[in-house]
């Protein structure tokens, strides 16, 4: 019994120090991934802000309050570091607007759904307004090698509205004579923009995703213009 009883103490205090360490290895860990969050933050508003040409690891650095060396613990390099940054810009969003249509019960229509990824895709982007601007402002003046990367998670974003599109068009909800490459590139930029113009003391969120739904299955003209239109194009035939 005293053998037994000193076994378990024994193994007892091991597993007290092995938890002992898992705990300072976790907060390691932890502190490590808060520190990465913070580097990329600063990377992103710097980016946003002053742009790819001027923004430099010494900025960086210094904006966090870190060594400059101490950066590279964290990435490889300055193109690693601006890589990621690009790619959360439009992963992020990406992220949100699947999670949002992925929500919606299937009874929804593809009017509807359309709508809540317009109000997601703004609000997301509004919300992490450095990372998605740092993407906007900087993919054009980013090296080749950085623009190739993060060509990638464009396209399975545009490949998601493109389908949604298709989807909506298929089920009699968008005309079949409507080009939807044409749609999808004035949507998304004109949404990417509302970095600059969009003031929530005017309009929420939600009364402009109304308002540009709206314009895309309702159009501009009143009601009644568009049906003298229509008549007036029969006519002439």
């Amino acid at each position: 019994m005293t053998d037994l009883a000193q076994g378990e103490s024994v193994r007892s205090n091991e597993g007290g120090a092995v938890a002992s360490n898992l705990g300072k290895k976790s907060g390691k860990i932890k502190r490590s991934e808060q520190t990465r969050r913070r580097i990329l933050d600063a990377a992103a508003l710097w980016l946003n802000k002053k742009g790819l040409a001027v923004t430099s690891l010494q900025d960086l650095a210094d904006e966090v309050g870190l060594q400059t060396a101490s950066l590279y613990y964290h990435f490889p390099s300055k193109d690693a570091l601006i890589e990621e940054v690009l790619h959360k810009g439009i992963e992020i969003v990406y992220d949100d607007v699947r999670r949002a249509l992925d929500a919606l019960g299937p009874g929804a229509t593809y009017r509807e759904r359309i709508r809540v990824a317009i109000a997601t895709h703004l609000s997301s982007l509004l919300a992490h307004g450095d990372y998605t601007s740092a993407n906007i402002r900087n993919f054009p003046l980013a090296p080749d090698n950085l623009r190739e990367k993060n060509t990638a998670i464009r396209r399975q974003y545009a490949d998601y509205w493109r389908q949604l599109f298709q989807d909506a068009q298929k089920a009699g909800e968008i005309a079949p004579n409507i080009d939807l490459s044409l749609v999808r590139l004035l949507l998304i930029g004109a949404m990417n923009w509302s970095t600059e113009w969009f003031n929530p003391r005017k309009k929420s969120i939600d009364m402009i995703a109304d308002t540009i739904c709206n314009v895309l299955f309702d159009g501009i003209a009143p009601k009644d213009a568009q049906d003298a239109g229509r008549n007036k194009r029969y006519t002439r035939r």
